[in-house]
């Protein structure tokens, strides 16, 4: 029998559970005390939060690495390839490490049925740990508490924001998701939170946990002093001059206080370099130049406004294109955009979950166009910008910026 290649076992692991998502801690578990794993050299550190978990994991590994640290970071969705999810010093994972991680949990697992997402995480401690890596940074799939990452103790646990998102898993009240993306924090190790005007239940797992909390405007504190520049302060350290960073300040407001509780030094110069040049690919990214074409994953309220306000310092108005999941709240994303666009170019999304043209259309102005695919609304808006001299915004999902960059590779 041929050995099998990662398409093979991607597909195998997608048909091993009857559902895509099933929360809890026990299954994983179970396989994970067989995989005998090693913890890093150095430190754990889980990020969770509604928006925000990306860049924020970007951005501590990004640091980690420049002052000479090795990194594994593990992300989700993926753009392009599953490769993307597991990532060394920033760069994504072989195949082969992937496959030969596979073949271990497979038969650690015995019959045990595992999730897509509980199998993708274990590869990826798996490969971690076989790589004896300084620092693990591992992104929360879907809320905190019952989400797989959360197999793994975590030494420094980072909450980035909270909205209303995935209500029908997490809950429908701010409270009761801050409780659940919280629940990633661990016995007297300490607890970020980025959030915003923090519903009381954060505090109290940390209370709960006498695990050491440092909240955003009470513990830290960030300003932004021009266009260009910004400070950070807490009661140990103040930073000033700071040059704004492509992705959003408030996340990088957060992940200076995750670094400053890392024992390795935070540095003025560090910081400069750090904001200066990191990126992450698919938030507000750059990626044609005749027109300007920008792609963002935006995809619910609290990103929406982080989108507008980026796409207000454009000297005309944008383009937008957009297809959106129909899990997602549509209509809020919507309405704080609704005057941030010259014009909108609405596409069907041709997968599961994805929202059809005339569910965006039925919340838009009665001239929007609707395109039954990506490449229709892409193709109208590029035609568009080039008359008018204007940029285009591709935006509403990661599915969507998927098929954009699936075109490119074309």
């Amino acid at each position: 029998m041929a050995a099998k290649s990662l398409s093979d076992w991607l597909s195998y692991i997608e048909s091993q559970h009857s559902s895509e998502i099933e929360l809890g801690l026990d299954r994983g578990l179970k396989v994970l005390a067989e995989l005998d794993l090693k913890r890093p050299n150095k430190k754990v550190i889980t990020v969770a939060g509604t928006n925000g978990k990306g860049s924020s994991c970007a951005l501590i590994t990004q640091y980690l690495i420049s002052i000479g640290r090795t990194v594994g970071t593990y992300t989700s969705p993926h753009f392009l390839r599953f490769n993307e999810r597991v990532s060394l010093n920033d760069r994504e994972c072989s195949d082969e490490l992937l496959i030969n991680a596979f073949e271990k949990i497979e038969n650690a697992r015995k019959d045990t049925p595992l999730t897509f997402f509980e199998f993708s995480t274990l590869a990826a401690l798996l490969i971690f740990s076989e790589l004896e890596l300084d620092y693990w940074v591992l992104e929360v799939g879907l809320g905190g508490r019952l989400d797989s990452v959360n197999m793994i103790d975590t030494d420094l646990a980072v909450v980035t924001s909270i909205s209303l998102d995935h209500t029908d898993w997490l809950g429908d009240s701010l409270d009761v998701i801050a409780r659940e993306k919280a629940g990633i924090a661990r016995s007297s190790k300490p607890l970020v939170s980025g959030v915003v005007n923090p519903p009381s239940s954060i505090s109290e797992v940390a209370q709960a946990l006498n695990a050491p909390l440092y909240q955003k405007g009470c513990d830290f504190a960030y300003a932004i002093d021009d266009g260009q520049y910004w400070s950070w302060s807490s009661e140990k350290a103040q930073y000033s001059n700071l040059p704004r960073p492509k992705l959003p300040i408030e996340n990088a407001a957060t992940v200076i206080q995750a670094l400053m509780l890392l024992d390795e030094g935070v540095s003025q110069a560090q910081l400069e370099a750090l904001f200066s040049n990191a990126t992450l690919k698919g938030r507000f990214e750059l990626v044609e130049k005749d027109p300007f074409v920008y792609i963002d994953v935006a995809h619910n309220p609290e990103a929406a406004n982080e989108l507008k306000s980026r796409v207000s310092q454009f000297d005309k108005k944008p383009i937008a294109v957009i297809g959106m999941l129909k899990d997602k709240d549509i209509a809020s994303v919507l309405d704080i955009l609704k005057d941030a666009f010259q014009s909108w170019k609405v596409c069907s999304l041709n997968v599961p979950r994805g929202a059809s043209k005339s569910e965006l259309l039925a919340l838009l102005p009665s001239d929007v166009k609707g395109f039954d695919e990506f490449e229709g609304a892409y193709s109208e808006a590029v035609k568009q910008a080039r008359v008018e001299n204007r940029p285009v915004v591709i935006f509403g999902s990661f599915v969507t910026v998927s098929h954009y960059l699936e075109m490119r590779e074309l």
